[in-house]
């Protein structure tokens, strides 16, 4: 038994020991695991607050704070006796807070914010999807909101948390069209235009200036932005106001542009496709600039309808600067050539020589206007009736290179320099030009369709004032500008080394043109003596461009003036003339 005992006593102290370590083996495992899990916690908790807590407490700081954006007042932009062109006004918009607003509603909501601002819910969704997930931030949606939007706006704002209206400050042109052409207008900057001027310290809902003026001096008019910063409760209340930063209101530009001259131009030109300008030609600045096909820059302000659009559109292209793009010059070109002639001293001043009906060159017929020539003549009578065959006749002697040269003397063929984008180079052709164009090089019968301002020369209406400018001012080429403040006229303008002799011919030729020939309709006794000179370009099919530039007083110049009417229907002389007369009589009437 003591055997048996012994045995059973054995086995059962063998087993013992088993189960009690098979016992302790679950508590062994969790207080493992639950080791490894509070390690992972406890990993966790120090990597969020230790590593990470500034990230997390900057988004909580967030999540409470929001910033209400308060965009700079924009400069004025004066004309040159004071008078506003371009300012401020406010009104109202509307912003959204992404952040809190619930999705469980948006889409009805989005619905109808939609139909109340009359903006398609594209747009809108647009607009926060550009911002990016920036809670602190509210995105502007709609601008210059009428008062029954923002009374429909205030009662919606109980149902859309990250719904705000606040007042803004929008661009405003009290002369409503005047002068569109010349300052442009303002807008927000799309997706494309923001990523790209990021860099410059612009944000989303900025307005810049996208044309004309409001475009080519947008640093000295923007202004810095400002702010108020709010600390918000959960659904959006304000708790406190944190901070404010005061917006550094952008500098006012005053123009070289004379209201009176700007109005009296726009009244010639009427609702006649074309262009005038006016410019000082002692200094180049500035006095109108007209085009039609003109826009209401006001209408940015707020959303454009499609009715507005239309409109716009049936006119023509009315954001096209007329002024500032190419068309055939025709005979007021002959001054180019003139000088060509006396320069290179192969057809002096004094040089006279016989007109026919027209010249045959390498087969091809030019004819003079008149159909018969006007027997011999110098250059004083062959710019008072604008003969094509006498001025043809020193076009082909000088020879395509020279006509060339000075026609990029005077600046054709490129860019004056003024400060709108919208300018275009115009077109003086070459033989390079020529052959990458037609295959073929220049021919004599292109110098001599050149040398009355035909074939293939273009030129802008601005351009033609600069050559003007030459012999009204002594020999000097002008930069047109219009930003006011630099009177030395020395920094605007730079000598063509003319001869003494080839100015007074070209102002004796001009003179005559308005006394005697082609331009009699400035023959006003309103008017103080005026010298000037008409074109009629030829515009196939069948058509016709009106051209007449001239200034006053003839004996000392203070105003230039060219009218350009497209496709006019008539002469340079019937057409263009009487505009520029208008302009002129304006101009002298208010200056008594």
């Amino acid at each position: 038994m003591f055997g048996y005992s012994h045995g059973f006593y054995n086995t059962r102290q063998k087993k013992t020991n088993r189960t009690i370590g098979q016992k302790r083996q679950p508590w062994l495992i969790m207080s493992l695991i639950s080791l490894i899990l509070l390690g992972g916690i406890g990993s966790r908790l120090v990597y969020l607050q230790l590593l990470e807590g500034e990230v997390y407490r900057e988004k909580a700081e967030n999540n409470r704070i929001r910033i209400i954006p308060k965009p700079p007042v924009r400069g004025n932009i004066f004309d040159r006796k004071g008078r506003v062109l371009a300012s401020t006004r406010l009104t109202h918009a509307a912003y959204l807070w992404p952040v809190v607003i619930k999705e469980s509603n948006w889409e009805e909501n989005l619905r109808y914010l939609s139909q109340l601002l009359s903006i398609p819910e594209d747009n809108i969704e647009r607009k926060i999807k550009q911002a990016g997930y920036n809670p602190s931030t509210l995105i502007r949606v709609a601008r210059s909101l009428n008062p029954a939007q923002i009374t429909a706006l205030e009662e919606f704002k109980s149902e859309l948390n990250g719904l705000e209206v606040d007042i803004e400050s929008v661009r405003n042109y009290p002369n409503q069209d005047l002068a569109a052409h010349v300052l442009g207008y303002t807008g927000e900057l799309n997706a494309e235009q923001l990523s790209k001027r990021r860099s410059e310290g612009y944000r989303l809902g900025d307005t810049v200036g996208k044309m004309g003026v409001e475009a080519a001096y947008e640093q000295q008019l923007r202004g810095e932005w400002g702010g108020l910063q709010l600390e918000v409760d959960g659904v959006g209340k304000v708790v406190k106001v944190l901070g404010q930063k005061i917006g550094k209101a952008g500098k006012d530009v005053t123009l070289t542009l004379d209201l009176d001259v700007q109005k009296s131009a726009e009244a010639a030109l009427g609702q006649r496709k074309g262009a005038i300008v006016a410019i000082d030609p002692r200094d180049g600045g500035v006095l109108a600039m007209v085009s039609y096909p003109r826009f209401n820059p006001n209408v940015f302000s707020s959303q454009i309808n499609t009715e507005t659009w239309e409109k716009w559109r049936s006119q023509g292209d009315p954001f096209v600067n007329r002024a500032l793009r190419g068309f055939p010059p025709a005979s007021i070109f002959k001054i180019v050539t003139a000088t060509a002639g006396m320069e290179t001293e192969k057809y002096p001043p004094n040089t006279v020589l016989n007109t026919f009906a027209y010249l045959n060159v390498g087969g091809t017929a030019f004819g003079e206007w008149n159909r018969a020539g006007f027997g011999p003549m110098g250059y004083v009578r062959a710019m008072a009736w604008s003969s094509n065959t006498f001025h043809g006749q020193i076009g082909r002697g000088v020879g395509g290179p020279t006509l060339i040269k000075w026609a990029r003397n005077y600046g054709f063929g490129d860019k004056t320099g003024i400060e709108l984008e919208e300018e275009a180079r115009g077109l003086i052709a070459d033989d390079t030009w020529k052959r990458k164009n037609y295959s073929w090089g220049w021919t004599d019968g292109d110098t001599v369709n050149m040398s009355i301002g035909q074939g293939f020369t273009q030129a802008t209406p601005l351009q033609v004032a600069i050559m003007f400018a030459v012999p009204a001012n002594g020999g000097y080429r002008v930069k047109p500008h219009f930003l006011k403040g630099d009177e030395d006229v020395s920094k605007w303008r730079t000598s063509m080394n003319l001869k003494p002799s080839t100015i007074t011919t070209l102002t004796q030729g001009l003179r005559a043109v308005v006394s005697s020939g082609t331009g009699k309709a400035l023959n006003s006794p309103n008017l103080p003596p005026v010298a000037g000179k008409t074109g009629t370009a030829e515009a196939p099919p069948g058509k016709v461009h009106a051209w007449f530039g001239g200034y006053a007083p003839y004996n000392k110049p203070e105003i230039v003036v060219v009218a350009f009417a497209e496709h006019s229907g008539g002469g340079g002389g019937s057409v263009a003339a009487l505009m520029v007369r208008q302009v002129m009589e304006a101009y002298f009437k208010n200056k008594k």
